[in-house]
């Protein structure tokens, strides 16, 4: 029996693919799935939500070279538009002083750097509003932070509202109110937990917030300025209803989750949820809170999400990221408007200065601009369709979706926990109608392809690689070329994939 779409290999068989629906798949691999792809039914639309938005570390750091290459680098491979920081206002940054009577000094000097820079590279700033200058805070209140933000309310409500509607006044002097009108301006970070002094925590954010969002919009009512940016995804039903009763500005809502959050503190239950499904689940409870409030259509937006919020290498270091990224982008889509990774690039001090270039950095890109496996994922990722297409089963690790052009593109993954070793997986895409198809081109990412943490282990972890170290694990950090399978286009037996554990594959079927 021949093969139905023959590899266009010559006579060798890479172990990246198995052309027929009747070869043998190998013996290491103890799972098998089928996914089929209706090709010729309806469609929704799928923004491409999850890629941007990035966070990243405080403002000032954004004024570094290694930050600004590891900008462009992700800038250069998924639609990344908008960049979080904290820390505007940090006392580094020189925005606020006082002379000896007490009247407030503005200096934007830093300020026109750090949101210059970001422009020059064609990304806008999703500005949050924080934390306390020393001069204008109640008190001392340093959060543990290795940079020491002071989380302290203002003491001065009033004086607060004058300087951040001078600071906005000059960002629409300096960038033009069309430029600007683009822009997010959320209040804080996480006032929830210990980023914020005020006592009681929501009361007092919700007073911090009134005068700040209507500070925001007495200097051009086009400004968009949202919140409450807590961690968990706390508060959000409660802040509308706030912002409604009050009449306070609101014109989206923000939130954050992570993959290792507790039920405890997301929805005060007892039960266990994976990491697997975490976050889309808190997503899905976001959503029905705003769609049951009296501001149904507000914009959601994640300004905060990863698989962890703690430094852990076989996580956001490794080749789980890509299974991890796709089958969450699948789950939640059509929950949020936008999602932002925390964060694009280990340049990032929030734990002190960065030790060995693999230490469960949330970043895409590891210290010494190495980027690691999830990285290459966002870049697979990004290969996605702007319409999504019904798969069967549905809850397969499988997402199908369709370009403007008609070609398809298939993302499917061997999803294993970072404690396990897991399996191998044969997956077959098998499409409704192949006819109109000739080409499918083949990408991955796994330990073995495309993985830098897994190259730095072989070589014994050094936490501070040589120059010729740091080559090669930049090199281990490219992914192959993609895979290019010649297919006859007369029938719909499928492809056949055996993927390791932790691997992500992206198949796009070409005409």
């Amino acid at each position: 029996m021949s093969a139905p779409w023959a590899l266009a290999l010559g006579d060798t068989l890479s172990p990246l693919s198995v052309s027929a629906s009747s070869a043998t798949p190998s013996r290491e691999a103890t799972t098998s799935e089928t996914l089929v792809v209706d090709n010729k039914g309806p469609t929704s639309l799928f923004p491409h939500f999850w890629e941007h938005m990035n966070g990243s570390g405080r403002a000032i750091l954004s004024l570094r070279e290694g930050y600004r290459n590891d900008l462009r680098a992700c800038k250069s491979i998924f639609d990344l538009q908008y960049v979080r920081f904290h820390g505007i206002f940090h006392d580094e940054v020189g925005v606020y002083d006082e002379d000896k009577d007490g009247k407030p000094l503005y200096n934007f000097s830093y300020v026109d750097q750090i949101y210059d820079g970001l422009l020059e590279n064609h990304v806008r700033p999703f500005v949050e509003l924080s934390f306390t200058p020393k001069k204008m805070a109640s008190k001392d209140m340093l959060h543990g932070f290795w940079y020491h933000p002071n989380v302290s309310p203002p003491k001065d409500p009033k004086k607060w509202g004058d300087f951040i509607s001078a600071f906005v006044k000059h960002l629409v002097d300096r960038y033009g109110e069309d430029e600007v009108s683009k822009w997010y301006f959320e209040v804080w970070n996480e006032p929830n937990l210990d980023f914020w002094g005020g006592d009681p925590h929501e009361s007092t954010y919700y007073d911090l917030y009134d005068v700040t969002a209507r500070a925001v919009k007495s200097v051009n009512s086009k400004l968009l300025v949202g919140g409450p940016a807590t961690a968990q995804a706390a508060w959000t039903g409660r802040f509308i209803d706030h912002c409604v009763k009050n009449n306070v500005p609101v014109d989206f809502v923000s939130t954050h989750v992570y993959g290792d959050d507790t039920a405890k503190d997301v929805f005060n239950t007892d039960e266990t949820i994976p990491r697997a499904s975490m976050v889309a689940r808190a997503m899905k409870k976001v959503h029905d809170e705003v769609k049951a409030s009296s501001r149904p259509n507000l914009p959601i937006i994640w300004s905060e999400f990863n698989a962890t919020y703690m430094n852990k290498p076989e996580v956001t270091d490794s080749a789980f990221m890509g299974p991890w990224l796709a089958n969450h982008i699948k789950q939640a889509d059509g929950l949020a408007d936008e999602v932002s990774y925390w964060t694009f690039s280990d340049v990032f001090e929030e734990q002190g200065v960065v030790k060995k270039p693999f230490y469960g950095g949330y970043g895409l890109i590891a210290a010494g601009s190495i980027p690691k496996a999830a990285f290459n994922a966002f870049k697979l990722l990004h290969l996605l369709g702007s319409e999504r297409l019904k798969v069967t089963p549905a809850a397969g690790p499988g997402l199908a979706t369709k370009h403007a052009d008609g070609n398809v593109a298939v993302a499917i993954w061997n999803y294993a926990t970072p404690e396990e070793s897991g399996a191998k997986k044969t997956i077959t895409v098998k499409l409704d109608d192949a006819t109109p198809f000739k080409t499918a081109h083949v990408w991955r990412v796994n330990g073995e392809h495309g993985s830098s943490y897994d190259a730095w282990l072989k070589m014994g972890s050094p936490d501070f690689p040589t120059q010729d170290q740091l080559k090669s694990l930049r090199s281990a950090a490219k992914m192959d070329a993609p895979q290019v399978i010649t297919l006859d286009g007369k029938n719909s037996d499928g492809l056949k994939f055996i993927l390791e554990p932790k691997e992500l594959r992206l198949v796009e079927f070409r005409k």
